[in-house]
């Protein structure tokens, strides 16, 4: 069953097309910290990741996005990005979790707040 998966699945990691393309034409360029390993061809023309799980665009953290879109040349395995001191560190996209952000008086939110800026109308 698991190889009938990931012939016809691809966002269960890598489907079998995908790991004979790596095999025979990927150089692996680095690994990030939540497992995805990133790779490029031998001219550097394309490059790709291959993730460690669900596949989820938001899980590439923003060093390994810049270098898969062409943004700068070099990994961050050989040039690591600068971190501000106010940045927080990367995590994935939390939408329809229960992780997610609401902001305050949203119907989502745990705690209502008391509305006193609104006065309904009543009919005389």
């Amino acid at each position: 069953m698991s190889f009938l998966l990931r012939v016809l699945t691809w966002w269960n990691s890598q489907t079998i097309n995908t790991q004979f393309w790596t095999w025979r034409n990927g150089i692996k360029v680095g690994e990030d910290a939540e497992g995805n390993i990133f790779y490029q061809n031998k001219d550097g023309s394309r490059r790709w990741v291959i993730f460690s799980g669900e596949s989820q665009a938001s899980r590439v953290s923003p060093e390994w996005h810049g270098w898969l879109h062409h943004t700068w040349n070099e990994p961050p395995t050989k040039a690591p990005l600068q971190h501000k001191s106010w940045e927080k560190p990367h995590k994935e996209n939390q939408t329809g979790t229960t992780g997610a952000y609401y902001p305050e008086g949203s119907l989502y939110h745990a705690e209502q707040p008391v509305r006193r800026d609104y006065d309904a109308w009543q009919p005389e």
